[in-house]
This record gives structure tokens, sequence and C-alpha cells, in this order.
């Protein structure tokens, strides 16, 4: 096979007998499923163990892991820009190798300020580098069933929430917490370090294809113009329109009032007089349920513009908000977990795609390096106010009352969110 002006002779893809991107996308859901042990349900399993040991209060180490969630936020954003101009088989290969030492450094931390820093790695490498690069990558092999794929490879993220606190609580069991780190990091590589290096590729256009499986090698009259969103926009010029900063609001509700609620689920149902084992239920029903909204979204991000797509969500959030206010028995309980998982799962999927639909797949790394800071930054603010609120009201209600706005807003600026014609 010839060397193509759009790639080069490559072993690996060129006798893979099907369109390589199918590759990418099973390496991609791996991806995101590998980054649990960054993610805040294992982390969650780590927190008694690390108090009963270091004397810490949880207080602070709440504290820590805000900060270092804050702090990943940020470092985020050079993460996108590397990928961009590297690509994702360099940068992903290096994020794993540094994704494993941090699970090492945070095994043996003496200090508040070892654990933030352990925490703002985890933070940068697991939540942050561990979703946006293989969704990128989804986004960049990928035009014609876009949303319906990123859909299917967080399926990743589901099974990963699922297995690696039952993991995490073994691992602690049987070796304690320090050991349970570094067993945690050598997983990690061992699972993804391969994959990464050897399989990983930056584009289809660096084989000789097109996104979809089109190939250019076999049709030398297609221009690079063809090339589906190969051209699209620079991060300096997504900023200069005006549905780049829509967009990046109109996410923030999901991960900012969906992790609060989350947070505070088993005081929020205490004041109903409901159990903490049903809200351990409910928060099952929240994430089976997340599940079908994103596939939910996956099927209709295709088909419908996503600006609508994207105020569908807001008006499923509210509606889980609502229904806070008539929690009073254990099936209303669920209805809202149902609800709320629904709207989280349908948003996320929406606000992923909406980048490289809106502004192309030539620098998409660093276009959703800030969307994906945004998201960070979010999740780690939400619950904080919501306590702020419910210690001098007394009820999470007057907070949930507050902040009703948010979503209305999101709704208001994804309408406004008019997608931008590609730059000449």
């Amino acid at each position: 096979m010839g060397v193509s002006k759009y790639g080069q002779n490559d072993k690996i893809t060129d006798n893979v007998p099907f369109y390589y991107g199918w590759v990418i996308l099973v390496i991609s859901t791996l991806a995101i499923f590998m980054s649990g042990p960054g993610q805040t349900y294992t982390f969650s399993v780590f927190i008694d163990p690390i108090i009963l040991e270091t004397g810490w209060t949880r207080t602070q180490i709440t504290a820590m892991y805000a900060f270092g969630s804050l702090s990943g936020a940020v470092l985020i954003i050079g993460v996108g820009k590397l990928l961009d101009i590297h690509g994702a088989r360099k940068i992903i290969s290096i994020v794993i190798i540094l994704f494993g030492l941090a699970s090492f450094w945070i095994s043996q931390i003496d200090s508040k300020l070892d654990l933030y820093i352990g925490f703002t790695a985890m933070r940068t490498l697991g939540q942050g580098a561990m979703t946006l690069i293989p969704t990128t990558l989804i986004a960049i092999w990928f035009v014609r069933d876009r949303a319906k794929l990123t859909s299917i490879a967080t399926l990743g993220g589901a099974a990963s929430a699922a297995i690696f606190p039952i993991l995490g609580h073994f691992l602690i069991s049987q070796y304690g917490w320090r050991d349970s780190w570094l067993i945690l990091g050598l997983l990690i590589w061992a699972v993804m370090l391969l994959p990464a290096v050897f399989l990983v590729r930056k584009s289809p256009e660096s084989i000789g294809a097109l996104p979809d499986g089109v190939s250019i090698k076999n049709h030398p009259e297609i221009s690079s113009s063809e090339v589906p969103e190969v051209e699209g926009f620079t991060l300096s010029q997504a900023i200069h329109t005006r549905a780049f900063w829509f967009l990046l609001f109109a996410g923030s509700s999901f991960s900012l009032i969906g992790t609060a609620l989350t947070f505070h689920n088993v005081a929020l149902l205490g004041e109903k007089g409901l159990s903490a084992n049903l809200a351990a239920s409910v928060l099952s029903v929240m994430a089976i349920s997340s599940l079908s909204g994103n596939l939910i979204g996956g099927y209709l991000n295709d088909r419908i513009p996503n600006k609508y797509t994207l105020v569908l969500a807001q008006a499923i959030l509210i509606l889980a908000m609502i229904l806070t206010f008539t929690i009073n028995d254990e099936w209303i309980a669920f209805l809202y977990a149902a609800t709320l998982g629904v709207s989280m799962g349908f948003g996320m999927n929406t606000i992923t795609v909406i980048w490289p639909n809106y502004f192309g797949r030539s620098h998409l790394g660093s276009i959703r390096g800030p969307a994906t800071t945004s998201m960070m930054a979010s999740a780690a603010l939400g619950p904080l106010p919501f306590s702020l609120v419910h210690d001098s009201a007394g009820s999470f209600q007057v907070a949930i009352l507050i902040f009703f706005a948010l979503p209305v807003a999101c709704a208001i600026a994804a309408i406004l969110a008019k997608k931008p014609p590609y730059p000449n």
C-alpha cells in the first residue's frame, strides 16, 4: 500500500480489516473506565481509613479534595492544548504513566500538603485527562454517529462507578489503604499503557482515511477542504464567538447542581424522613437512569440541533429539582432520582458532543480544555453553597429554590448559542 499525502504506512492500522475508528472507540471506552481511581466514587472509600490513620478531620480532607479538584480544573486546559499539538497517542501515554505515579504518591503521603498534591494530580489526570482525551478522540474519528458512540463509550464510566468502589473496599480490607493505591497504580499501567503506546492514533487522516471510515487512499480525488470539519476553529477564533461563552455557561448547571444534590443525597432525603439505606438505593437508581439519559442523548443529539437538546436537558433538571419539594415517601424519592439521573446523562452527552459539532475537529483539544475546566470547577464548588445555605437556613429547600435560576439561565444561554459559521 502506497504512502498517502494524508497519512503514512502503518503496519497495525493497515492490517485491521475494518475502520480503525472502532479500535479507537474500544480504547476510549477502556480509558474512561480506567479513569476510576481519579474519580470521587473511588476516593470516597479511602476517606475513613485515611482519617483513622492520620487523625485529620473530614473537613480538612474534603477541603484538600476541593482545592485539588480546582487546581486540576486549571491544569486540564494545558492538557487540551498539548493534545492538539502532539496528538492523542503521545499525550495519553504520558498521562497514563503520570496517573500511575500519582497513585503511588498518594500511597506515601505524610502531610496535608502531600494529600493536596496527590488530589490535584489524580483529578487532573483521572477525572480530567482520562475523560477529555477519549471523548475528544471519538469526536475526531466519528462525525455521523458521534453522539451515539460517545454515549456508548461513557458506559465505561458507569462500569467504573460500579466496580472501583467495590474493588477499592476489597483492597483496603486485604492490604490497607496505602498498598491499595500502589495496586491501583499498577493496574492503571497494566490495563492502559500498551494500548495507548501501540494502538492509539491521532486522527483518521493520519492513517489515510476520513471520519466514519471513508478511505482517502482509495479516493485521491478528495481534497483536504472536503474532509468533514477538518478546518474548524482555533481556540483564539472560538473564544471570539458568542456561542463559545454561552455554551461554557450552559453546561455548568449539570455538574454544579448534579454534584451538589448527589453529595448531599443522604442529608437531603434525611430531611424528608427517609433512611440512609434508602438514600444508597436512590443513588443506584440515579446511576442506572443516568445511563438511560446518556443513550437517549446519544440518539437525539445525532438528529436534533444540539442547542435544543441542551434546553430539554435543562428542563428535565428543573423537573428533578421540583420533585425534591414533593418527596414524602419512597416511590417519589426513586422518581426524583430517576429524573435527576436522566438529566445528568442527557446533559453531559449533549455538552460533550456540542463542542465538535459547533467548532470542528482541528483544534478540539484546545477548545474542550476550557469546557472541561468549567465542568470540573463547577463540580468542585457545587456542594459548598448548598452546605452554606443549609447551615444558615436549616434546610436544603432554600438552596434548591435559589439555584432554580441556574438551569433557567443556562437554557436561555443554550438558545442564544447559535452555531457560528466556520472561519474562512
